[in-house]
């Protein structure tokens, strides 16, 4: 490969779905990739993962062990690296009893990543933090990274919250110890799932395939793909005006409806449902449905986001929503996560 750069970047939460596709085009581009995950027993399996996607290059992929709840394995995983990508961040499948279940973990795991870093003299730091950081109560302007999601709203969840209050405390932190930091603020992330453990938000996709929704909430995404996403971190790792910025990686809002009417093209054999769930069975579902409990206050609520930022200052890009749902539905197909229709 041309090029060499022969930086190090440490990528927290290697395993997750956008921290393999980050360290695929990392590594595509030249960078030595050091990824942290809680267990090394994934360590084979995940390298085969992003290797196989890589192809031949002379950069290097390692592991280290790290458990965003305890010290030990930080300094190891900083120690001679450039920069470091957080992608790694603690998520539930449901709504906790107690919102510091997931609160607490999420700002302290945040901390401990950039405490790490500054001890160990990182360039810059580029955290994942969500666009449920910028929507609630901004509702009546357009979104932009000016906006701050208030932590009190009615329809912010504990999840919602910890990516708030997480993304809060780093910058606070870098401010005070000097830290360069940029963040991007993703929507919901699609794209190719590289694996039979896909994360939550391929849950849409499969839903609408495989009959477990018999009909279509009015529900709304802002839909961002991995591989975009995760282009925006190294544009932001790398480009010398993205410190201190936050930037909003999304696409356009898609109702469930326009991701139902979308799949429903490009698969014409399958039975995608197209009528129309009443809020109010939403609201009952959701008691026995813990994913839609996640997003069940969000029924109806459209949201409007500028990604004009991100465009203009890292020269971003993003592919079609259509590519990207119909990408997502292909590789859950190939992972036997849907069956195909006869």
């Amino acid at each position: 490969m041309q090029d060499q750069n022969k930086e190090t970047v440490v990528v927290t939460g290697v395993t997750g779905f956008l921290g393999s596709h980050t360290s695929i085009k990392l590594l595509k581009q030249g960078f030595n990739v050091k990824g942290t995950l809680r267990s090394l027993k994934r360590s084979a399996e995940i390298e085969k993962i992003i290797l196989d996607q890589v192809g031949e290059t002379q950069a290097t992929l390692s592991f280290v062990e790290c458990d965003l709840s305890k010290d030990q394995g930080w300094n190891e995983a900083m120690k001679g690296a450039d920069f470091v990508i957080h992608t790694a961040s603690p998520f539930l499948t449901y709504i906790p009893k107690d919102e510091n279940e997931i609160i607490k973990p999420a700002i302290e795991g945040t901390l401990r990543v950039l405490k790490a870093a500054k001890d160990n003299g990182i360039k810059r730091i580029v955290l994942t933090s969500s666009i449920a950081s910028v929507l609630y109560g901004n509702e009546n302007v357009q979104q932009t990274e000016e906006c701050w999601t208030d932590p009190n709203d009615k329809r912010v969840t504990p999840y919602y919250k910890s990516k708030t209050l997480a993304e809060r405390a780093a910058w606070d932190f870098a401010n005070e110890a000097g830290l360069e930091l940029s963040v991007i603020n993703p929507g919901i992330i699609l794209g190719p799932v590289l694996e039979s453990d896909y994360g939550t938000s391929a849950e849409v996709i499969i839903k609408l395939m495989d009959k477990s929704l018999p009909a279509i909430p009015q529900i709304g995404f802002t839909v961002s793909d991995v591989r975009d996403v995760a282009q925006a971190h190294i544009l932001a790792m790398t480009s010398p005006n993205a410190a201190k910025q936050r930037y909003i990686a999304a696409s356009k809002f898609m109702w469930m409806s326009d991701i139902a009417d979308a799949l429903r093209k490009q698969f014409p054999e399958h039975k995608i449902p197209s009528r129309s769930l009443p809020n109010w069975l939403v609201k009952a579902m959701s008691y026995v449905d813990p994913v839609l409990k996640t997003v069940v206050k969000d029924l109806g609520f459209k949201h409007n986001m500028s990604n004009a930022k991100a465009k203009q200052q890292l020269n971003w890009s993003q592919r079609p929503e259509e590519e990207t749902i119909f990408d997502t539905a292909q590789s859950l197909i190939k992972q036997g996560a849907i069956k195909l229709q006869k």
